[in-house]
């Protein structure tokens, strides 16, 4: 009972994580709408038990097929917001966040054998895979990836009856991100790396069976991601998507990290360290980290989307590599000898206790307290879509004042849009654009931008009004053109309406 009762600094890890991602709640809900559409669908599902496979929600693409391929996390997303509201969705992304950044500070400590290495490095990942901390179903994607990247890691080492989990594993994935294909690509480096060492360089450790057995766990896992309300067509859509230049360069979080902005220093970090401490190794790695270790750096600079997923899998490579280091330290200097020590007596208290009971009683805390009113985020400002980023007020009058005919709205509100008043309003676009593609995308821009035909987008979608914010160009224009009257206006948000 005292091994139940006594807390790790596992435990301890986690908590304080879970902390933090719920203290960041308000800014990981408002930094785009794309929650307000995943609440939407979500609550479709459970009301008439059926999943969408053609558009609903839109009316410019009404009845175009639908690929859904994040279903599971949306139900999760909806089902919390059920049980507590806006408080339970952040509760949700909290648990999961802390969840696999833990498993990460597990790889860390069992990759390099050393709590004090695997800590620093866990800490790097965390500071490094933040910036694109959401409320969004991707942070899904963040714990399947630990659970891939070790069932692989245990198949190398020669644990092959894991391999049957794997397909399980990644027909779960499939169905709650459309970033299950990165888990492939983990998959081939891996194989690569296996293959590399097995009969490039004739190292007779690694064992021919541990390579076809974690090929065969890598194709019959291609078959379970087929099992989903598409098929084969959730491939076609997430590859699809990546090689369309057009969409990937209009979306910020595809386009590459800029390192002027703090928020990737924590990444420029470690590809940093991973550079200097692979440089001063006297031995080098093993082939496959190597090779995980490279195409996850060469993605994370591609796409600051990535960063998050490299981190994951950085991190405990850097652990044996750093940790690698310190051992090759000469033998009697005092810096180092009291590390040893220190990470000696930490790693017999770790073994010793367990606690994972107190992650349930935080977890029932935390619920508590917000569902009693207590704001637990850094600024007091409680789990809501923030009034001077969305549309608030301008929805709120819209009920009192419902606006018939259909809607030119701003790109990054139309999943608060669909949150607010679907099925009464369909939306001309929103965060979706793997399903609006680029046609749409374009002559959204075209509007926006005033380019010459704008005018003509509008009548062919027999737009009737429009909600654009306060200073667009659009508003200026629309005011001084004949047959448009502004009906609302605040500091955020204008809507006008074509006169009959």
């Amino acid at each position: 009972m005292l091994k139940m009762l006594m807390p790790n600094l596992r435990l301890v890890f986690w908590v304080a994580l879970f902390w933090g991602v719920l203290a960041l709640g308000p800014t990981m809900m408002n930094v785009d709408g794309d929650l307000g559409r995943h609440l939407t669908i979500g609550e479709y599902i459970i009301a008439t038990r059926s999943i969408p496979t053609t558009d609903l929600f839109s009316h410019t693409m009404t009845g175009q097929e639908l690929t859904p391929h994040e279903w599971m996390a949306q139900i999760s997303f909806a089902l919390a917001y059920r049980w507590m509201g806006l408080n339970g969705v952040v509760l949700l992304t909290a648990i999961v966040i802390a969840t696999a950044f833990t498993l990460v500070f597990q790889a860390c400590i069992r990759a390099s054998q050393s709590l004090i290495v695997g800590l620093f490095c866990a800490l790097l990942a965390i500071g490094a895979a933040s910036l694109h901390w959401l409320t969004r179903p991707h942070i899904f994607t963040f714990l399947f990836l630990v659970i891939w990247v070790r069932l692989l890691d245990q198949i190398r080492h020669g644990k092959w009856q894991v391999w049957v989990a794997m397909p399980f594993v990644m027909g779960m994935w499939a169905n709650f991100h459309g970033a299950f294909v990165a888990g492939f690509a983990v998959w081939v480096l891996f194989l690569a790396g296996q293959i590399w060492e097995r009969w490039i360089e004739g190292s007779l450790e690694i064992q021919g069976s541990s390579i076809w057995r974690m090929a065969l766990g890598g194709l019959i896992s291609f078959l379970a991601t087929l099992i989903n309300p598409v098929g084969f067509r959730l491939w076609s859509t997430s590859l699809g998507y990546v090689s369309n230049a057009y969409l990937v360069g209009h979306t910020a979080e595809y386009l590459s990290p800029d390192f002027h902005h703090p928020s990737t220093w924590p990444f420029l970090l470690m590809i940093g360290l991973a550079l200097l401490t692979f440089g001063l190794l006297e031995k080098r790695l093993r082939a496959p980290e190597i090779f995980l270790v490279c195409g996850w750096l060469v993605m994370g600079l591609y796409s600051q989307r990535n960063i998050p997923l490299s981190a994951i899998i950085v991190a405990p490579v850097l652990a044996i590599a750093i940790q690698k280091l310190v051992d090759g330290l000469r033998p009697g200097l005092q810096v180092a000898e009291g590390l040893r020590l220190i990470d000696d007596r930490w790693l017999v208290i770790e073994k010793q206790f367990g606690g994972w009971l107190w992650a349930g009683v935080v977890v029932v805390l935390a619920g508590l307290a917000l569902n009693q009113g207590i704001r637990l985020d850094f600024n007091r400002q409680g789990n809501t879509f923030d009034a001077r980023v969305f549309p608030v007020a301008a929805l709120d009058w819209v009920e009192e004042n419902p606006q018939s005919g259909k809607i030119f709205n701003y790109f990054p509100w139309g999943g608060y849009l669909l949150y607010r008043a679907w099925p009464g309003i369909t939306v001309f676009i929103d965060g979706q654009t793997d399903f609006y593609g680029e046609t749409l995308s374009r002559e959204y821009e075209q509007v926006l931008t005033l380019d010459e035909g704008w005018q003509e987008i509008l009548a062919r979608y027999d737009v009737q009004w429009v909600l654009m914010p306060t200073e667009s160009a659009l508003v200026r224009e629309l005011r001084v053109t004949s047959g448009w009257k502004e009906v609302y206006r605040d500091n955020v948000a204008v809507i006008l309406h074509r006169l009959p």
